[in-house]
């Protein structure tokens, strides 16, 4: 439980009605309580009323049974809280915050109405993510009291708070609001008015890639939201994610964002148009873009577009033994997860030194597994046995499946494919692991390119689950049935995939990575506050920002070179500021400095 930081007595508000008892409403109401204020919580529909009071009994009642609570502090909060039908109960509250529905009439009528009933000293605060703060404050006769007071759902769980100020706010008010958050054991944000602000600004826009992906057939809706969640790091899929919010509240947020951005990139999918004037809304209604067990149900059934069990119906080609041609990290990484699935592995670099340096790297790896009790010493000793290092790719002769994590450079991979043709025995497949470079290139240095496919590993390989396995359109059916099996054997999670830039990760992560430059190149928050919001406010394992200086400043810039010169949107060309960092020699970690500045090791 968020314990009050001060007295809260001693706090200018004290008194803090919410008005609309949905879902956000009834958790604001009960971090509040929890946090010593007394709440009116207001709600046009008793129904509504009574569903808040009932879900504050069970959430503090599940407070007792897991010893978050005793019974006196459970009575008390309880005891905190009050509600009504009527807007006049808030005539005494020192805030009021609402969470009405998301549109301007609704949220406009409510702010009248409260001009004739609060004291004039009374801040009044609107948890919108997609209407303009300024639009809402200019419309009341106290524009200087109006703020946006933005939580994420679930409110008791989420720490980030986005603070809202219009032109016309005044400082005294963001600062009584902000130590309200502070007090209710949250981080405030402090942001500019426009729509999505921080944190739904960044998430909105990557969801609505997400959608126009499904909807044009790129990849499954279940292989998008596995490959998020797998590549990075996300506690949910893009496309469950929309479910849970609601397709139609995405719908509208991203109305709000295109008004004003008039990126394309914010432009609804279509589909979400679609889903919503079918009432297919999400988990709501029981439907969205996955089938629920019932309305409000988090369990997802079988539906028409659900994949059969059981995998391909073609058989794959027998693998015995893998060559990968590399010596770097990345290869390193990919030769130990093959002999740790059993395989006899070739890796095959420029030099003999080179790669028995990659072997012992992959030593190295082995032991500290063994250090951590994840693998066994005669486990790490058997895997280590199993690769042969060699400085001639004549000996990748016998392979049935050949692996290339070489530079990624298009000129360098399609000479090493060329020598593989000429190396490897017929029926070899030839398989490349670039994130961002054409697959079918690759195949066309070669005299078999139905043989050749891309398996797309994520750094560290040991670790990471996901490939994504990418076809050409040349790829035979039996070679992508071959790369389905041999992923299962090493345990990796395979989501198929087109061959155009970014494939599913990237082609989702990098605009993100990107809009998130943009919002400090134009000054509307800082590194630190949107590194904070999508941590907090998203769940995400890293802010963006953190993420891109690990990347890589000049990885990151090449991966949106190409994805701006393959889909031609001007939403997806670099953001200067990230141009600029590049030619300064700010590469990120690596470099010692980035975005931000890291000590020298």
């Amino acid at each position: 439980m968020a314990t009050p930081l001060s007295d809260p007595s001693q706090s200018p508000l004290q008194t803090i009605a919410v008005v609309g008892l949905g879902t956000m409403g009834t958790g604001i109401a009960e971090v509040l309580a929890k946090a010593g204020r007394e709440v009116v919580g207001i709600d046009i529909s008793e129904a509504q009323a009574a569903k808040c009071v009932a879900a504050l009994e069970a959430s503090t009642a599940r407070g007792v049974e897991r010893e978050r609570l005793t019974e006196q502090e459970r009575a008390d909060i309880l005891a905190r809280v009050r509600t009504s039908t009527d807007l006049g109960a808030a005539a005494d509250a020192d805030l009021v915050i609402e969470v009405a529905p998301e549109t301007y009439e609704v949220k406009q009528q409510i702010f009248r109405e409260l001009d004739g009933i609060v004291r004039p000293g009374t801040i009044l605060a609107t948890g919108t993510n997609a209407l303009s703060v300024t639009r809402l404050a200019a419309d009341s006769s106290r524009p200087e009291r109006v703020l946006g007071l933005h939580f994420f759902n679930p409110a008791p769980a989420m720490r980030l708070v986005e603070v809202v100020s219009s032109v016309l706010t005044a400082p005294a008010a963001v600062t009584a609001v902000t130590d309200l958050a502070l007090d209710l054991g949250k981080e405030p944000v402090a942001v500019g008015d426009r729509p999505g602000f921080v944190a739904d600004g960044l998430l909105f826009g990557y969801l609505n890639q997400a959608a126009a992906m499904y909807e044009a057939k790129y990849a499954s809706r279940e292989d998008i939201d596995a490959a998020m969640r797998l590549g990075c790091g996300l506690p949910m899929g893009p496309l469950a994610l929309l479910d849970l919010i609601g397709v139609d509240t995405a719908r509208t947020v991203l109305e709000a964002m295109y008004a004003a951005s008039r990126d394309r990139l914010h432009a609804p999918a279509p589909i979400l148009k679609q889903l919503s004037e079918a009432g297919l809304t999400g988990r709501k209604a029981g439907r969205g873009f996955y089938t629920y067990e019932a309305p409000d149900s988090p369990v997802v059934v079988r539906d028409a577009l659900t994949p059969l069990e059981g995998g391909s119906l073609t058989a794959g080609r027998e693998v015995r033994s893998v060559g990968v041609a590399g010596s770097g990290t990345m290869a390193s990484g990919i030769a130990e997860v093959f002999a740790k699935g059993g395989y006899d592995v070739v890796i095959a670099a420029r030099s003999e030194e080179k790669a028995q340096a990659a072997k012992a790297r992959i030593g190295k790896s082995l032991a500290r597994s063994v250090d951590k009790g994840r693998l066994t010493a005669e486990a790490a000793a058997q895997t280590l046995d199993r690769i042969t290092p060699t400085g001639t790719y004549d000996d990748f002769a016998d392979v049935d499946l050949a692996v290339e994590a070489v530079a990624e450079d298009l000129e360098v991979k399609q000479q090493l494919f060329a020598a593989l043709d000429k190396v490897c025995k017929p029926g070899a497949v030839l398989a490349t692991t670039t994130s961002s470079l054409p697959v079918v290139a690759c195949a066309r240095a070669t005299s078999r390119p139905q043989d050749v496919i891309g398996m797309h590993f994520f750094n560290p390989a040991p670790a990471m689950k996901l490939v994504e396995v990418v076809r050409t359109v040349l790829t035979a059916d039996d070679v992508h049935a071959t790369v389905r099996e041999v992923c299962g054997r090493i345990r990796k999670h395979a989501v198929d995939c087109g061959d155009r830039a970014g494939f599913i990760v990237n082609a989702l992560l990098f605009p993100y990575l990107n809009n998130a430059i943009k919002m400090v190149q134009e000054h509307y928050a800082s590194l630190d506050d949107i590194d904070a919001a999508m941590r907090l406010g998203g769940g995400y394992p890293m802010g963006p920002f953190e993420l891109l200086d690990v990347v890589g400043l000049d990885v990151s810039l090449a991966i949106e070179k190409v994805l701006h010169r393959e889909f031609r949107d001007p939403g997806l060309a670099p953001a200067p500021l990230l141009e600029h960092l590049v030619a300064a020699g700010c590469l990120g970690r690596k470099t010692g400095r980035g975005f931000r500045e890291y000590a020298k090791r």
